[in-house]
């Protein structure tokens, strides 16, 4: 296994701050107004963006404003240093990476200027992310015209540098399309404003395409996606010799772009989505064209092998998603509708719902990563060995783009190539425009997998320029495109590239190695510096053949977690990114810490990284990003393994000890019943402090206070008074006895926290007309029937515990990285579990979402060789599901009442929340629950250090539903950490579903002790 250990004395230095590298950075510091790090994690989130390749930069500038962009040139200049701007970094062929300084402009160029509705434009700074300038549009009925999938996170620079296109651009064309003037600071230091007439043009430029007059007008292509090279031709006098236009797509190779004014274009009032069903991708590409003659706003295309069986589209093995607008949305239906009738296919679907036209172009957006994991192949090669890497496909050839009449013949041409080179690829895109999407599964591990990526890349230019088209249809050249550019303009028109970069750049140093003079498109790939042997780690990683590199390597960059808010507050990931605005508090940040870590060339510690461990510290481990990331990342479980790593034999934090560890210390609490005492010194402030100084809990936290009676002790006094009805004579009958038998999960919180949440679950199961057993204490044994011992219902005999040990899923050991104690936890619990295991069928209720998200996924992947394990994971049910499924001719009480609060984060990315929605929906329980994250998260929001990121959590979609919401709405919150923080932050009370349901059930008969009774 590969050795992560790190070094005992500590972090070298390495290149930071000593010599050449030291001098440049001081005098940066002393010249720029904004931030400068030449520290290892700065460096190390700026490595890569959403492309194959990897390049250690010196440096990271984040410029206050134009003039530290001047001054950052100017030094970088002298010393002859590169400079790289960087927006989104979700760049696709490597333009966002360098090994000089690079220029962050999200962190402060990142405002909206102006915006004019009577012209129609808005001035920008290259740091603003595209769905703010969206947001800011819209109150006037506009919108920017092109919208990458990445709207929500990628920058108006990065759009114009790559000249951007997106779905709607056979409606409102390209970024270029879309720019009126642009403001830039030159090679040499000065600052330029670009427009048309030559404006802002350097020296010689005029001349030389004056020069060349005849190669211009004949040597570009003519298709409505034709982005690789430079945009030469917008120099013409005939398209008004436009600087600002041809400076477009220029990759950051010509000049740092601090200031823009772009157009903006009417927004429809009302769309529609109309849904065609084809085969293929082949006949939904022939189809397209033809349809451009309706006016559509988009026409996209979608293979089945990126659409989930249950998406409810029609019929068929490929979509096109053709949206139209209208003035109302009965003409925007109505131009839907025509669209259909003119397509003539045999299957078809209009979509007019907002909500349901979202949830397809979620499908449509989240392709770029949802493409990157594939089925595997059949080889039976696990990801990262080298061989077949079915489960895992890349960019490199992501965005070619032909002339749409020409798309369903160039992808029957493409299908074939990829056969003969034994590679597959689910094409997806812009249709309409003749562009396509593709993540191939090359093998860009092994010497031989390269080999093959380049023989490919090279024969399929080829093939791209057979057909009339462009290497690159959207995303630019950059590195992966760029040394094959002499294949589709031939040596001539390459060598004009290289003397319009000299004219902007003589000194070659605006990201060198892009668009002309390029690097070649099989080196600095980001895989070739990761371990070579598995790593040695503690969970299984199932679907990433065990390979902790290969979980790692999921991240492919596309930045979903970058976003400011979550899309429709549907979404959950990355709570603490949108708390912070700070990449490496977002998910991609921290998979590429990890991803330097195992590299070892920039964080040199291994597990033992400081870097690693600041960034991690804020993951609250919500697991949003298992499902709102489109390729599946972890992070919770990545954070898990990292401090079951980093603290191996050392000294833990005294929260990891205190909270960690809570199970152990609340049992203790309640074998000697002294529940009451330790909530009377908790009221004592000067205890309480000392006790939260000591356990490293936040001191504005208040100690959530101890049930007096547990709900263990509440289910054994009302066994012992069944069975003292019994020998009175009492028959019955008693609640759900004979129904379907259900074991409910005495959690930790329920147990000893809020047990009304657990009586309340029993009175509406069985009311339900099932029958509720709770997990033995120990391995049962036969006993006497009576001292309150009934026998089971699984007929297993009666049953005593021997001694108090409780089940328990191991979830706050687990979270703070306490691997191998929660494995000795969790096989305890498979020990006691044994006989009800052997039961087929028995569904295992658990009422705590994060508790039934550890069981589901945490212990079949700690415990990978134990089947016990799998049983109990797949035997987990919701409350909501275990009604559903097992109770279905039982119906709820109505409640009819407005309903607010949130879904649990582990409820959303775990186990889904669709019988919770269901069984709301039939007890009247009205409106939407928000997402998002409540900030708590088990430990985190109690940790010291940890108040603000947690109220800020809360305050973006949880606190601000309720504070809305009327004094008759009903607050539901089924996690115990929702409810913890409600009630500290807001003041008001959720409650679990369970005791909505409980209270709302007519008096019926009950056995003596009450679901409510404390």
């Amino acid at each position: 296994m590969t050795d992560l250990g790190g070094g005992p004395g500590g972090r070298p230095e390495g290149r930071r701050g000593t010599g050449a590298d030291g001098r440049l950075r001081a005098e940066l510091v002393g010249v720029v107004r904004g931030e400068v790090s030449f520290g290892a994690t700065a460096r190390a989130l700026t490595t890569m963006d959403a492309s194959n390749y990897r390049r250690v930069p010196l440096g990271v500038v984040a410029p206050r404003d134009a003039d530290d962009v001047a001054a950052a040139l100017a030094v970088c200049r002298a010393h002859g240093v590169p400079v790289v701007a960087r927006g989104g970094g979700t760049s696709i062929a490597g333009q966002a990476t360098g090994t000089g300084v690079v220029l962050d402009f999200t962190r402060h160029m990142n405002r909206i200027l102006a915006l004019d509705p009577e012209t129609r434009t808005a001035v920008v700074q290259p740091g603003a992310v595209l769905d703010r300038l969206q947001e800011a549009a819209a109150p006037h009925g506009l919108r920017f015209g092109p919208d990458p999938s990445t709207h929500g996170r990628c920058t108006l620079g990065g759009m114009i540098g790559n000249n951007s296109c997106g779905s709607h651009s056979v409606a409102w064309g390209t970024t270029a399309d879309n720019v009126r003037e642009l403001t830039v600071v030159g090679a040499a230091g000065d600052t330029r404003r670009l427009g048309r007439a030559w404006q802002g043009a350097p020296d010689g430029l005029k001349a030389l395409v004056e020069g060349e007059l005849a190669l211009l007008r004949t040597g570009f292509p003519e298709l409505p996606r034709r982005i690789s090279g430079y945009a030469l031709d917008a120099l013409l006098p005939e398209r008004g010799a436009d600087t600002a236009r041809a400076f477009c797509g220029s990759e950051g190779t010509w000049g740092l772009l601090t200031e823009a004014v772009v157009s903006l274009v009417e927004a429809p009032r009302a769309r529609a989505l109309a849904v065609l069903a084809y085969p293929d991708e082949s006949a939904a590409a022939d189809a397209a064209a033809g349809l451009l003659g309706h006016g559509p706003l988009t026409v996209e295309g979608m293979a089945a092998d990126l659409v989930p069986a249950d998406a409810g589209l029609p019929r068929g093995g490929a979509w096109l998603f053709v949206e139209t607008g209208g003035g109302s949305p009965a003409e925007a239906r109505a131009h839907a509708d025509t669209i259909v009738r003119a397509a003539d296919v045999r299957d078809a679907l209009v979509v007019t719902d907002p909500a349901g036209q979202r949830a397809l172009w979620r499908l449509r957006e989240d392709a770029a990563g949802t493409a990157t994991r594939m089925p595997y192949a059949g080889d039976g090669s696990p990801p990262g060995t080298g061989r077949g890497l079915g489960a895992e496909a890349w960019p490199g050839w992501e965005d070619c783009a032909v002339p749409p009449a020409r798309l369903g013949a160039y992808l029957r041409d493409f299908r074939a190539l990829l056969a003969d080179h034994g590679l597959r690829g689910t094409p997806y895109g812009h249709f309409g425009d003749g562009c396509i999407h593709v993540r191939i599964d090359f093998d860009l591990v092994s010497a031989a997998g390269v080999a093959r990526f380049r023989r490919f890349s090279e024969e399929v230019a080829r093939l791209v320029v057979s057909h009339g088209g462009s290497l690159s249809g959207e995303h630019g050249d950059g590195q992966a495109r760029a040394e094959l550019l002499p294949a589709m303009y031939g040596a001539e028109m390459v060598r004009l590239f290289e003397r319009a970069k000299d004219l902007w750049d003589p000194d070659g140093l605006l990201n060198p190695g892009m668009l002309v003079r390029p690097h070649r498109l099989d080196e600095n790939l980001r895989f070739a510096v990761l371990p070579k042997r598995p790593v040695d780690v503690a969970f299984g990683y199932p679907a990433d053949g065990g390979d902790f590199s290969a979980a790692v390597r999921r991240c492919v960059g596309v930045a979903k977690c970058r976003t400011a808010s979550a899309p429709g507050g549907a979404e959950v990931m990355c709570p603490s990114f949108r708390a912070t605005g700070e990449e490496a508090h977002s998910t991609r940040g921290r998979a590429r810490l990890l991803h330097e870590m195992l590299a070892g060339e920039i964080v040199t510690d291994g597990w033992r990284s400081t870097e690693v461990r600041d960034a991690l510290d804020l993951c609250l481990s919500c697991k949003g990003c298992r499902s709102d990331c489109p390729v599946g990342v972890d992070m919770a479980t990545y954070k898990a393994e990292f401090l079951h790593h980093h603290y191996a034999g050392r000294r833990r934090p005294a929260a990891h000890y205190a909270l960690g560890r809570l199970p152990f210390w609340l049992a203790a609490v309640a074998r000697t019943r002294s529940a009451r005492l330790v909530n009377s010194l908790a009221s004592l402030r000067p205890l309480a402090a000392a006790a939260k100084r000591l356990a490293g809990v936040a001191p504005g936290r208040e100690i959530p206070r101890l049930a007096p009676e547990t709900f263990g002790r509440w289910w054994s006094a009302r066994l012992r008074e069944r069975a003292y009805a019994r020998e009175r004579g009492a028959d019955g009958p008693f609640p759900g006895s004979g129904g379907k038998t259900v074991l409910l999960w005495p959690d930790t919180f329920t147990e000893h926290l809020e047990p009304s949440v657990g009586r309340a679950a029993v009175r509406v199961l069985e009311a339900a007309g099932l029958t509720v057993l709770l997990p033995p204490e120990t391995p049962w044994r036969h006993g006497p029937v009576g001292d309150g011992v009934t026998r089971s219902p699984l007929r297993l005999g009666p049953l005593l515990p021997r001694r108090r040990r409780r089940v328990c899923c191991g979830l706050t050991y687990v979270s703070t990285g306490q691997l191998d104690r929660a494995r000795a936890v969790l096989r305890r619990t498979l020990d006691l579990l044994e006989p009800c295991l052997a039961v087929d069928g028995l569904p295992v209720v658990v009422l705590e979402p994060s508790c039934a998200a550890a069981l589901r996924t945490d212990l079949p992947e700690l415990l990978p060789g134990d089947p016990r394990a799998a049983r109990l994971a797949a035997a987990v049910t919701t409350f909501a599901e275990a009604l559903e499924k097992h109770a279905p001719g039982w119906t709820p009480p109505r409640l009819d009442r407005p309903a607010t609060g949130q879904t649990h984060c582990h409820q959303h990315a775990v186990l889904g929340d669709g019988a919770e929605r269901r069984l709301r929906e039939a007890a009247g329980l009205t409106g939407t629950l928000a997402g998002g994250c409540c900030g708590l998260a088990g430990n985190f929001g109690f940790e010291r250090g940890h108040e603000e990121v947690s109220r800020a959590c809360a305050e973006e979609q949880l606190l601000p539903a309720v504070r809305t919401a009327g004094e008759g709405a009903v607050v539901l919150a089924d996690g115990y950490s929702c409810r913890t923080q409600l009630a500290q932050l807001s003041g008001r009370r959720g409650r679990h579903l369970a005791e909505v349901l409980a209270e709302a059930l007519d008096d019926g008969p009950w056995d003596g002790r009450s679901a409510e009774t404390p």
